[in-house]
């Protein structure tokens, strides 16, 4: 439409009609005049508004999503920190209670031995430098530790110190191929000397080249002059492999450690030796075979065929 000056006389005429029935109807309330076209209004437009009203509520619902989603995000990160500390704190407890069961067998085995030790925990692994098997334990000096003193744990011999700091101190482990330990065969006197061969079974050399080795035999400490660097009677290893006697002077055995030297964690050092030498008595006991079942079948003989009349014919 032209903007004319017809044009412009008929908006303000449509303009003052839409004001007048506007103030009619507000006036005549129920009794509207115009009731009835607005009724037929909300007839035609109602299902058009309907579906606009449909069309526009997913979108009014994802920005409502969008605007709360900060919130649920902040929830979800906070559930996810609280599920953290729980995990956390389990993990302590986990690892506290296993601190008090190695402690636990530690203690069973210095009372074993009538061993007075200094219990300690495993704060570092390897040395500065080199490859030496050792490990760092924190205490040193000032909680009595000397050099060349035994270190033990719950399952048996760990290793020895040898350097010892105010507070910490380097024991070197068993395992290490400079380690060098006297033994003693369970329940006899053979002895030899255990080297260590990293992570493979200890290398024992019995100075009896014809001593009647088997596997699964035990071993102890056999203990150092005035106990230095290590006390009698500390459980070292089972035999898992004898080398073939050949009439050599010594005899060649590989032992499994008793101690799992990639899981230290609570040691004792003896800064007590034993009044007498302990001997056996504080190696584990020994597991009890399982017996095998039997099983006891009873066979009933089988009437012959035929019944009792045909047998007696």
């Amino acid at each position: 439409m032209r903007d004319t000056k017809e044009s412009r006389l008929l908006l303000v005429l449509l303009i003052a009609i839409a004001f007048a029935l506007i103030t009619v109807d507000i006036r005549g309330g129920e009794d509207s005049p115009v009731d009835g076209a607005r009724q037929a209004a909300a007839s035609v437009f109602g299902p058009i508004e309907n579906g606009v009203s449909g069309a526009v509520d997913p979108i009014g619902n994802a920005v409502t999503a969008v605007r709360e989603s900060g919130d649920r995000h902040d929830r979800l990160a906070q559930l996810e920190r609280e599920n953290a500390a729980l995990k956390a704190e389990l993990g302590s407890d986990d690892r506290s209670r296993s601190r008090l069961k190695q402690l636990d067998k530690l203690l069973g085995v210095a009372g074993k031995g009538q061993y007075g030790i200094k219990g300690a925990q495993v704060i570092a692994i390897g040395a500065a430098q080199g490859f030496s098997w050792t490990i760092t334990i924190d205490a040193g000096a000032d909680d009595g530790i000397r050099r060349d003193m035994t270190v033990l744990n719950g399952d048996g011999l760990v290793g020895r110190v040898t350097t010892v700091g105010p507070s910490t101190a380097t024991v070197l482990l068993a395992s290490d191929p400079d380690f060098t330990v006297g033994t003693r065969m369970e329940a006899g006197d053979e002895l030899g000397f255990a080297s260590g061969q990293g992570d493979r079974p200890l290398r024992v050399e019995l100075l009896n080249g014809k001593a009647e080795v088997k596997k699964g035999d035990r071993l102890v400490t056999f203990g150092s002059q005035a106990d230095k660097p290590f006390v009698p009677g500390v459980p070292v290893g089972v035999v898992s492999r004898v080398d073939p006697s050949g009439g050599d002077l010594t005899r060649t055995l590989y032992v499994t450690p008793f101690v799992n030297f990639s899981k230290l964690d609570v040691v004792g050092v003896v800064v007590q030796s034993p009044k007498k030498d302990p001997r056996d008595t504080v190696l584990p006991a020994k597991p009890k075979p399982t017996p095998t079942p039997t099983v006891t079948v009873t066979v009933t003989p089988s009437a012959p065929a035929g019944g009792p009349d045909q047998q007696e014919q």
